[in-house]
């Protein structure tokens, strides 16, 4: 009996042995392998790629058993896709301790192209020197990541020189588009209007010249647009802002921007942030600013805008926080509609020509802890309380208006308190 138990459980060995082996002859082979790794041809080409920004002394031959196995390269991230696993994301430059840092003489290849699955690529101060290694984004082959890039990012790339090619127009799945502090120069290509599906478009921090195209404005998609810090000219179009009603952020600043603001800016309802500060606009503040309803910090300043306060609701920006309306050139009165603004914590009215007296009720605003009216032509006296002043501190400025004057007793004995004041004679 004892052996032929022993015969039964051999027998039943056989039987299964013998039936998985007729099952994986029968069914798809593939479906009882493990999943397989990347196909060789991809991490052939994933490796050079990384070869000709890091060098060529990386091969990748501490991985296993590829880059998306136990052990990942940092900044290289796959997707398992059809059963293999396939890069997807792409991060060159020292972003973390272990990240892969490009050598002195970083360079693109062609193999980057041939990563036909990539989502996001990002170079974050890669291509370092303009003198030593003067790098240009490639001018061609960006069609072969149409189906597939959302993300482009270059970072503080100072040796990054030349324009931007007209080929990135071929990105039509773009989401978000990051030109930042690199050594890029000339015109925006018109043909950036084509991505119509961007959120994201930062280009500040270079040496941009022209003017703003056009066809920028007709990115519906777009939540922050970033232009600053370059060299661009020229006047906006009469409808800039009438299409970019999703837009959260549109910054301008630190550009040589000129002619008057377009009205469509103030179709910009849903925008949190507002800066056109340091360039060349005329023609005073438009009226349409007053539409603005949900920004938080509008800056205007360093610009010959001239005019006057008057023509704008300020009391309808009931979100606004942050208001700079410096070295403007500004006229007139300060209007006490200012004090409407309720969430106010910064007021800038200074180094302008504004006269008249302040209304006690800017002083009435609960968030306020920052208000400068110095260096204007304002008359009559401080009727702010003694409270105000012991809030403020140095955060209040007034000094240089000749007519202005203060009474002694609403003054606190403290030195900090009073900072604000000199300048400003007693009444």
């Amino acid at each position: 009996m004892k052996n032929l138990i022993v015969m039964n459980k051999s027998s039943v060995l056989v039987f299964l042995l013998v039936g998985l082996f007729v099952l994986c002859e029968c069914e798809d082979e593939d479906q009882f392998l493990p999943v397989s790794p990347m196909v060789k041809k991809e991490q052939e080409a994933l490796y050079s790629a990384i070869q000709g920004f890091v060098g060529n002394s990386w091969n990748g031959s501490d991985l296993y058993p590829d880059p998306c196995g136990w052990t990942p390269i940092q900044g290289v991230y796959c997707d398992l896709l059809d059963g293999y696993w396939h890069v997807t994301v792409l991060n060159i430059g020292l972003v973390f301790d272990n990240s892969l840092q490009c050598s002195p003489n970083a360079k693109f290849t062609h193999h980057l192209f041939e990563l036909i699955h990539l989502r996001s690529l990002s170079f974050f101060h890669c291509f370092s020197s303009p003198r030593d290694n003067p790098i240009r984004i490639p001018s061609s082959n960006w069609e072969r990541l149409s189906n597939s890039l959302e993300s482009l990012e270059f970072r503080s790339n100072g040796g990054l020189i030349g324009t931007i090619p007209v080929s990135i127009s071929y990105l039509k799945k773009l989401r978000s588009l990051v030109l930042l502090e690199n050594g890029l120069i000339g015109d925006l290509p018109i043909e950036l209007g084509n991505l119509v599906n961007l959120k994201q478009l930062v280009l500040a921090g270079n040496k941009f010249t022209g003017q703003i195209p056009p066809s920028l404005g007709g990115l519906t998609e777009l939540l922050i647009m970033d232009l600053s810090r370059n060299s661009l000219t020229g006047t906006l179009m009469l409808t800039f802002g009438c299409n970019l009603t999703s837009l959260l952020k549109l910054d301008l600043s630190n550009n040589k921007l000129e002619g008057k603001i377009p009205e469509g800016i103030g179709r910009l309802k849903n925008a949190t942030l507002l800066d056109l500060g340091r360039n060349k606009f005329s023609g005073g503040l438009i009226q349409s600013f007053q539409q603005l309803v949900s920004l938080k910090e509008m800056v205007i300043s360093n610009n010959p805008l001239g005019g006057d306060l008057m023509g704008v609701e300020w009391g309808k920006l009931q979100n606004l926080e942050i208001l700079d309306l410096s070295s403007m050139g500004l006229t007139g009165l300060v209007p006490e509609s200012m004090a409407g603004m309720k969430k106010l914590r910064y007021l800038g009215l200074n180094d302008n020509s504004l006269t008249g007296n302040l209304s006690p009720k800017l002083a009435s605003l609960p968030c306020l802890n920052a208000l400068y009216v110095n260096d204007n032509n304002l008359t009559g006296k401080l009727e702010f309380a003694e409270g105000f002043y012991k809030k403020m501190g140095r955060k209040f400025r007034a000094w240089n208006n000749s007519n202005l004057c203060y009474q002694r007793d609403m003054i606190p004995s403290s030195s900090s308190s009073s900072h604000g004041l000199n300048g400003v004679k007693l009444c």
